[in-house]
């Protein structure tokens, strides 16, 4: 059983698949989370562990959202009367006030949305989505240096 989402943190076994190049790449000022329209062979992927958010963005098109870039791996055990198709891209399930949000950010010059993390909830897949602004060079080194500080500070209160 999935367990319940804990603060800022999604739990070790209701998270299904983290992009961590989303934070290193994008400054991240709102997150939404969102349901996805997936059929039965991603699910059971899913829940085997198969999927890749790297490359998982998000586009709007016609007043929806669809994730595009999410690799879902089919099983070997997979139908053999149909085709996967692992790239495909997949509806976002939103509310009309969260669209309405969306769009107004990625008009905004510099925003796009990026999927976050997938997780487990109340036995539905969820998707965490960011709008986030590109980091420029100097802004991931900076990232970086921060990172490495607090980790540096958190060993020293450790040890003493």
């Amino acid at each position: 059983m999935a367990k319940k989402k804990k603060g800022n943190r999604i739990s070790g076994d209701a998270l299904i698949a983290r992009n961590k190049r989303a934070t290193y790449d994008y400054k991240i000022d709102e997150k939404f989370e969102a349901g996805l329209v997936l059929q039965g062979w991603e699910v059971k992927s899913l829940r085997e562990g198969r999927v890749q958010l790297v490359d998982g963005y998000v586009q709007l098109f016609r007043g929806e959202a669809w994730l595009y870039g999410c690799n879902i791996n089919p099983l070997n055990s997979a139908s053999t009367h149909y085709v996967a198709e692992n790239q495909r891209r997949r509806k976002l399930l939103l509310n009309r006030r969260e669209l309405s949000r969306l769009i107004g950010a990625v008009e905004r010059k510099g925003y796009t949305i990026v999927a976050m993390s997938m997780y487990w909830k109340n036995g539905k897949v969820k998707l965490e989505i960011g709008i986030g602004k590109g980091k420029k060079e100097f802004d991931k080194r900076a990232s970086i240096k921060d990172r490495d500080w607090q980790r540096d500070k958190a060993r020293v209160v450790r040890t003493h």
